[in-house]
């Protein structure tokens, strides 16, 4: 998804960005602590977006939300939008300066996309 995105901006500069899925030792699922990582990795002390991409791994980011020993920075908020389509969101606005908030909406208005 990542690199997606990325090509899609061409020279446009995202903002940060850190990949956290599967396991530690390549497997699939979610993980806790790459999660952690993850946002420690790209926070700028302006709130992190977090995109995930099923159940599994919302359940465990509302966890370290939820959890002030978890150590996620102030203003981590989970992005509830479709998967590719809000990734693409995200970042495009991301790149061309848009603060947590429009990061978000425009993300979120990727859910009704009409592709007809």
């Amino acid at each position: 998804m990542a690199e997606l995105t990325r090509a899609l901006l061409g020279s446009a500069e995202s903002g940060p960005l850190a990949l956290a899925g599967g396991t530690r030792d390549g497997g699939i699922g979610t993980s806790a602590a790459l999660i952690r990582e993850a946002v420690r990795a790209v926070d700028e002390g302006r709130g992190v977006a977090v995109l995930c991409d099923m159940g599994s791994a919302v359940l465990t980011v509302k966890s370290l939300i939820g959890d002030e020993e978890a150590g996620l920075p102030a203003g981590t908020r989970i992005v509830d939008a479709p998967f590719l389509e809000g990734a693409v969101a995200l970042t495009l606005t991301s790149a061309i300066g848009g603060d947590l908030d429009a990061v978000l909406a425009a993300a979120a208005d990727a859910r009704d996309y009409r592709k007809r």
